[in-house]
């Protein structure tokens, strides 16, 4: 699980495939364990966090896993950039909503349970349909098509009003379906888990997905299309059954959020719903299958919590993919997973000193450029409410010159302190890694 194309993802950063390097074998104890404990962690989260606020992140958060993982299908596994990945999650919620309030209205005995099914069998036809005309070419010319196709299907939903109700969308009632075990989905907690049991089955799924000969294609189509169908496969092929495959998890994602909201409309569809799960599949890193999940969970949080402390919390979300883009392409997971190697040999430690020693310009980097961005923001945006701000527990004058020159001077010092620091944690580096390969074969 922690490890999708293990060494095999592409260098985003350098533009040139990563060298191949094969995954060490694990036992079945080490193949399981992972999902044993993923699924005790989504029974207990809502026992650690059991707020209303808690539970409705943490049922945003499973939604967003399987966006993000549908999407990385396409990005990690076959090099697929899209920007209309949103299309097929937005179909499968307006396909789900329908469904429900079709079975609702009939007293049909479907229970609630099931219905992200029409989600997926909606992202799936609705993937042949466009995947026929967009997986004919890859590349910068894939992209430029699903970017039309989502803006086609986003301009088409102003116009069927009937079906897409407009700018208010289409309402539906989740505890009107069949009863099983007594089970209503009106309190959160119910919705929660139906939501974590989808999750953990769509996880499984496309981790499966991953392991067999069609993911390897995948693989190598990302790699290697020509020497692909040197062997006798046709790269259109495989990739137009991967983007089946990715939207359709994409419309289970739309109808859990269908399900968990009880209403869909046109925001759905968007380019920005698009732009999100690409966001969280970089920052959590497309090279490996956990990273788009790491991906979702910082996304979602970002979302909710962000938005509650600033007004330009998507500014924030902006600099910090330009940050992982520029100096983590692998992604968080990549920048967390390439210490496994030195805990494993035992040498890890060697590394605390060094970053130790780059933490405090970190920080003052952070802080400077936080300050300067909220006292712009204030000066700039809401200067009719005078020029007082509060920013960490400060009571700031932005009609001083005082707090900017503070500002500028901890980012002046954050920068110059980081590359001062950068050559210490290089050679840290070098001092543990030796130690790295040889503990790795033990």
């Amino acid at each position: 699980m922690t490890d999708l194309a293990h060494g095999a993802a592409p260098d985003w950063a350098a533009g040139r495939p990563a060298a191949a390097a094969a995954p060490p074998r694990r036992g079945l104890l080490g193949r399981v364990a992972p999902w044993l404990a993923a699924a005790a962690i989504l029974a207990a989260a809502p026992q650690v966090f059991s707020g209303g606020t808690a539970l409705t992140m943490l049922s945003l958060m499973g939604i967003a896993i399987v966006f993000a993982l549908s999407y990385n299908m396409l990005l990690g596994q076959t090099g697929l950039l899209s920007f209309g990945h949103a299309v097929y999650y937005g179909l499968g919620a307006f396909f789900t909503v329908h469904a429900m309030n079709a079975v609702a209205a009939g007293r049909l005995p479907i229970p609630l349970a099931v219905m992200p099914l029409v989600g997926a069998a909606t992202g799936l036809g609705f993937g042949l349909v466009f995947g026929a005309v967009s997986t004919r070419r890859a590349g910068t010319v894939f992209a430029m098509i699903s970017l039309g196709l989502a803006e086609l299907v986003a301009s088409g939903s102003h116009i069927l009003h009937s079906f897409f109700g407009g700018e208010e969308g289409v309402t539906t009632n989740r505890t009107k379906m069949l009863r099983l075990f007594d089970l209503s989905f009106g309190p959160q907690i119910q919705v929660y888990y139906l939501i974590a049991g989808w999750c953990l089955i769509c996880a499984l799924l496309m981790y499966g997905i991953t392991r067999t000969p069609l993911g390897r294609l995948c693989n190598a189509v990302r790699e290697n299309p020509e020497r692909v169908e040197f062997i006798g496969y046709e790269p259109r092929t495989v990739r137009l059954i991967a983007f089946c495959l990715s939207a359709g998890f994409a419309g289970v994602a739309g109808a859990l959020a269908a399900i968990n909201f009880e209403i869909v409309n046109v925001s759905y569809l968007s380019l920005n719903q698009s732009g999100v799960v690409l966001l969280a599949a970089f920052i959590g890193g497309i090279g490996h299958f956990v990273g788009p999940v790491i991906g979702a969970v910082v996304v979602t949080i970002l979302q909710v919590s962000l938005s509650d402390l600033t007004e330009v919390w998507q500014l924030y979300f902006g600099l910090l993919f330009i940050a992982i883009v520029m100096f983590a392409p692998g992604g968080l997971a990549g920048l967390a997973l390439m210490h496994g190697p030195l805990l494993r040999a035992g040498t890890a430690h060697r590394l605390l000193p060094a970053y130790a020693l780059a933490l405090p310009p970190a920080l003052a980097l952070v802080l400077g450029l936080i300050g300067l961005i909220e006292m712009s923001f204030h000066a700039l945006v809401k200067a009719g409410e005078g020029s007082a701000l509060r920013l960490f527990g400060l009571a700031l004058d932005v009609a001083s010159p005082l707090p900017w020159l503070l500002a500028a001077a901890a980012l002046a010092a954050g920068i110059l302190g980081l590359r001062a620091a950068s050559p210490r944690v290089a050679a840290a580096w070098h001092e543990a890694a030796p130690a790295g390969p040889e503990a790795a074969s033990r």
